[in-house]
């Protein structure tokens, strides 16, 4: 079984201390990791936060060539990764490889980004005293950042921490996933072959209990985190007085309007609900359907979900494979099962075996129910009826303690004004189901589903701080 020594600051150290990584599909391991102790943490945040003097002066032109030639090596092995992701995280192949090109795309986009960091320059004779000063704002690195990923997109996700980073010229520490750290390390390897300076990279898997001392270590500047709320909310009150960004996902719903074509939207929705088993932040958890249009969209949906193809990871035929594992296709399973005695109805019903659980659409939910109001990450979803007016949608959308995207499928212009300005989330998605995301549109949501923004540009902003200059004329 093959070994992966964990990288700090620039160099691929083995330290003895092992966790295999299962094949969730196989449930065989796929190699082993070294994992990071205190010694080797101390060391990294030390060693980043020295390399913060030279990361700070890197010129546009040097990080964009760095962020370039991380694109253009993931791009030379993106079979590689691909294979990767599907062997450790399950994720079907196609997902795998999508996710691998929108990684290329994300430190693309970083790449220009970083070119263009913003700063403004303006006069500030606004005062009687008329004072002969002009203004300066300028963004610096905010220092060291600490990144911590979830399963789900073991590269994406990492690139959408680092990438911002980079750009920023930010040293970063990141804590990949434990059940999918493989795909960082391979990373790891590509940005060991740039001139981004060595010490100021390092990943390093490790226990969340360890990670957790270290949220409040001094020359941390900002911690960045992509996981679950509980996680997420003891990160923000435990590092109360750093820069914190969250992303903790929801229960994402999509409004299908009058106006919709249903069988020109039923592939998209289908993906929506249960591409990757539904283990997507943004994966749409509940539909409110028209009535004109909810018994032919439930069943367009039901059998739709019906022809999905399980099977390995690897086969690039399989549509849905097993979940991350076991424990989280029990607990869906108990979900389905509580909201069931509670009145919910079968449209169609699924089945657990170990770690698959099978597609699963349900009706008559509501919030008093975990599939309707948490987050189920997994491949159920819940099949409502709004009674026509977008009004009734909205307040059906936002009877949520999350808020992170909505889908409104509608052709009616004041239906999407109504929704853009009162859907309680961080994005509105016209035309499209909640799962659509562009790796450059800023990221992120309100209420529970998060704190602060991600997206290229607007992470680039959190991993920075204006400073102003103001000088005499």
């Amino acid at each position: 079984m093959k070994t992966y020594p964990l990288y700090l600051a620039g160099k691929f150290v083995d330290s003895q201390n092992y966790l295999s990584v299962i094949n969730p599909f196989s449930q065989e391991p796929i190699g082993q990791i070294s994992l990071a102790n205190e010694e080797i943490l101390n060391t990294a945040i030390q060693k980043a936060h020295d390399a913060l003097a030279k990361t700070r002066h890197l010129s546009s032109y040097q990080k964009f060539q760095i962020l370039s030639q991380i694109a253009s090596e993931i791009e030379k092995r993106k079979e590689e990764f691909a294979q990767t992701i599907a062997l450790e995280s399950a994720k079907p192949y196609k997902y795998a490889l999508a996710e691998v090109l929108r990684a290329i795309q994300t430190f693309t986009i970083a790449a220009e980004e970083s070119k263009r960091i913003p700063y403004e320059y303006f006069d500030v004779d606004t005062t009687p005293e008329q004072l002969p000063r002009e203004a300066l704002v300028k963004r610096f690195p905010v220092g060291v950042i600490l990144a911590i990923t979830p399963f789900n997109f073991p590269l994406n996700l990492v690139a959408h921490k680092i990438a911002p980073a980079i750009a920023a010229g930010c040293p970063f520490i990141l804590k990949p996933a434990s059940a999918t750290p493989i795909t960082a390390l391979k990373l790891a390897e590509i940005i060991q072959n740039t001139s981004w300076p060595k010490e100021a990279a390092s990943v390093l898997p490790t226990s969340s209990h360890l990670i957790e001392k270290y949220l409040t270590h001094p020359l941390i500047a900002k911690i960045s985190f992509t996981g679950s709320p509980d996680v997420g909310w003891k990160i923000k009150s435990i590092a109360s007085s750093k820069k914190v960004t969250l992303e903790l996902g929801g229960n994402a719903a999509t409004i299908i309007t009058s106006s919709a074509s249903i069988e020109n939207i039923i592939d998209h929705c289908s993906a929506a609900a249960f591409a990757y088993s539904g283990q997507i932040c943004i994966h749409t958890q509940r539909f409110f359907v028209h009535p004109q249009h909810f018994q032919k969209f439930s069943e367009l949906l039901v059998q739709k979900a019906q022809t999905l193809r399980f099977g390995d990871p690897l086969d690039k035929m399989t549509d849905i494979s097993v979940m991350i594992d076991e424990a989280s296709a029990i607990r869906t399973e108990q979900w389905i099962n509580e909201a069931i005695q509670k009145g919910a109805h079968y449209l169609l019903k699924g089945k657990r075996e170990k770690n698959y659980h099978s597609p699963t659409i349900l009706t008559n939910t509501n919030s008093s129910m975990k599939v309707h109001s948490e987050e189920v990450f997994a491949p159920v979803v819940c099949i409502e009826k709004y009674n026509g007016d977008i009004q009734d949608a909205v307040t059906k959308v936002n009877d949520s303690k999350y808020g992170l995207q909505c889908g409104v499928f509608t052709n009616d212009i004041k239906e999407l004004q109504y929704c853009f300005e009162n859907i309680e989330c961080g994005a509105v998605i016209h035309n499209a189901a909640s799962i659509l995301r562009l790796d450059a549109m800023p990221y992120g949501g309100i209420k529970q589903s998060g704190f602060g923004r991600e997206g290229v540009k607007y992470a680039i902003l959190e991993m920075t701080e204006p400073k102003l200059l103001l000088k005499e004329k």
